[in-house]
């Protein structure tokens, strides 16, 4: 995908209609923020490219990292904003801002009791198994543990809510005067173009992993990995920050995954490494720590022999993997292969045996391996399991800086008066490259964000 006409100008003498809220994008952000700026009394309008809702949250696992919600403490997790706080900034050593990380912490639980409370959100706590990096179980999600779930979840609230939401509307102009935006301009798919005015607007439209220039310009590492993202991912709000004089922040950042099952582009979940298992290359030989995360797993995979790995657990771990929807289709797809000998798993993945076994024979029983990675639990057991995956590009994490309210602020440190940001069209929480990502960072950015955004008063001209 090529950079998308974007387009810059004063505003037209007249628009085509008129709202109070604009929401650009019907992502997880986009909604969130339509129901705040609903409960908010304003009037709201969602735009959305696509025929329906969906965006990057669709093709995640939907699972949103909080700390200290209502869900926790009935599952008896000590959790607080200034632990996750600080787990944000050891994955990220220090990269981040530290008001932004507090912001994002501290809102995490509100959204997650709020959406539960005031929506009938059933969200639950990951209670099985612990993702890298965070120090306390808090990753929640709906009981599928999928994206689609949320994003269905979020539109049918939107919709109880009598919300408007237009699809198959691209933004492609921005008016504005100084530091005020005016409205947008959409086209529809027969090609007419609609005026839209606001008083304030909102950036939803997520990040650029879909616009392959702006990654080979910006994430030169990864712009050979599989593209994972949404397709709608064009960065529009990059490209109208550059045109109008916003901060821009971090755009080296991005969430990568070395856990994709190949060729059949399903999202393996992190559990089958965190549990126990490894990555082999085709000499069936370890290659990396795993234990760093799954966002660096997608350059480590990239750069072995024809950029493919191979991912090792066993059935103990397949239990826990099933609580995810990605998961029982990639072996409903027959991606994951499975033998009561490490030798015939080896056959059925396509690698050389002696040295595979080898690698399994090598795995630590206590300390720290030659990678610098510790084992612990009961250790790999038949049956075994594999699945051939390859690293690929999720979604971006750098974008428009923005302040307590998401105000996007200008390059001289100011806010605009009325143009909001968040999720992957904000700068995030993941530092400055790909392994400064912890576990959902997208989403929190989309949620807390999203909801500050919504959330913020309206100013007439």
């Amino acid at each position: 995908m090529t950079a998308p006409k974007i387009e810059v100008s004063a505003p037209p003498p007249e628009f085509d209609f008129d709202c109070e809220t604009l929401i650009i994008g019907a992502g997880a952000c986009g909604l969130v923020a339509a129901l705040a700026a609903h409960e908010a009394g304003q009037s709201v309008l969602v735009v959305e490219a696509d025929a329906v809702a969906s965006g990057s949250t669709a093709l995640s696992a939907g699972l949103i990292p909080a700390a200290g919600t209502a869900a926790q403490q009935e599952a008896g997790i000590k959790d607080d904003a200034p632990r996750f706080a600080a787990d944000i900034q050891a994955k990220a050593k220090g990269e981040n801002d530290p008001a932004l990380v507090d912001l994002l912490a501290s809102g995490s639980a509100g959204v997650i009791d709020w959406l539960s409370a005031r929506y009938g959100l059933p969200f639950s706590v990951v209670e099985n198994f612990t993702y890298p990096g965070h120090s306390r179980h808090r990753m929640h999600g709906l009981p599928s543990r999928s994206g689609a779930e949320l994003i269905n979840a979020l539109r049918a609230a939107c919709e109880a809510e009598g919300i408007d939401i237009v699809f198959e509307r691209r933004a492609r102009r921005l008016y504005h005067r100084g530091k005020r935006i005016e409205g947008v301009a959409v086209t529809r798919p027969d090609g007419g173009v609609e005026e839209i005015c606001c008083e304030k607007l909102v950036l939803a439209c997520n990040g650029f992993g879909g616009n392959r220039d702006l990654v080979a310009e910006l994430l030169p590492a990864i712009k050979d990995g599989l593209w994972f993202g949404h397709d709608g991912n064009r960065g529009e709000a990059v490209l109208w920050g550059q045109e109008i004089g916003a901060d821009l922040k971090h755009l080296g950042a991005y969430q990568g995954h070395g856990n994709v099952a190949h060729p059949h582009g399903i999202l393996i979940t992190w559990a089958t490494i965190t549990e126990g298992g490894f990555q082999v290359n085709r000499d069936g030989r370890r290659f990396w720590n795993e234990a760093q995360g799954y966002s660096e797993a997608a350059q480590a995979v990239l750069a072995q022999p024809g950029g493919e790995a191979f991912t090792v657990f066993d059935s103990r771990i397949a239990g826990i993997a099933r609580q995810f929807e990605d998961f029982k289709q990639a072996e409903a797809a027959g991606a994951i292969r499975q033998s009561d000998t490490i030798e015939g798993l080896a056959q059925e993945l396509g690698l050389p045996p002696e040295p595979l076994a080898q690698t399994l024979a090598e795995l630590p029983q206590g300390g720290l391996d030659a990678f610098g990675r510790a084992f612990s639990g009961p250790g790999l057991q038949p049956p075994y399991c594999g699945v051939r995956v390859t690293g690929a590009l999720f979604h971006t994490q750098g974008g428009l800086r923005t302040d307590a309210q998401a105000r996007v602020l200008h390059s001289d440190g100011t806010p605009f008066d009325n143009l909001h940001a968040g999720g992957g069209a904000a700068c995030g929480v993941s530092g400055k490259s790909d392994s400064g990502y912890l576990s959902g960072n997208g989403l929190l950015a989309a949620v807390v964000l999203g909801r500050l955004a919504g959330a913020a008063p309206v100013k007439p001209a």
